[in-house]
């Protein structure tokens, strides 16, 4: 029986690193795991979605979407989430001939 690396099945079953199949993939997943620190964050913190919502200025379903997929908020809402629940964040942005850190 032939075995496989990781590496090797996400490569043939989702592309290659640096295509744009894997890149959305890695994004997706990236947000997936934002929005599911923020619920359990919320859990910890004892927050309903409704009252973390009044504390950032939106409605529960927000909140219901963000922790199911992060990916279709605005930075500043996630800002104003992130300060809600009193976390701190660090920002890595990587460019080809510059990487800035804000924290």
């Amino acid at each position: 029986m032939k075995t496989y690396t990781l590496d090797h099945v996400q490569d043939e079953l989702i592309g290659k690193t640096g295509t744009v199949e894997r890149d959305l993939f890695e994004y997706e997943l990236q947000m997936n795991l934002v929005g599911k620190a923020i619920k359990q964050t919320r859990q910890e913190r004892n927050l309903t979605q409704e009252e973390l919502g009044k504390l950032i200025g939106v409605q529960k379903s927000q909140i219901s979407r963000i922790e199911n997929n992060a990916s279709n908020v605005t930075m500043e809402t996630l800002l104003r989430v992130f300060t809600a629940l009193k976390a701190k964040v660090t920002l890595q942005v990587e460019l080809p001939n510059l990487s800035v850190n804000v924290g």
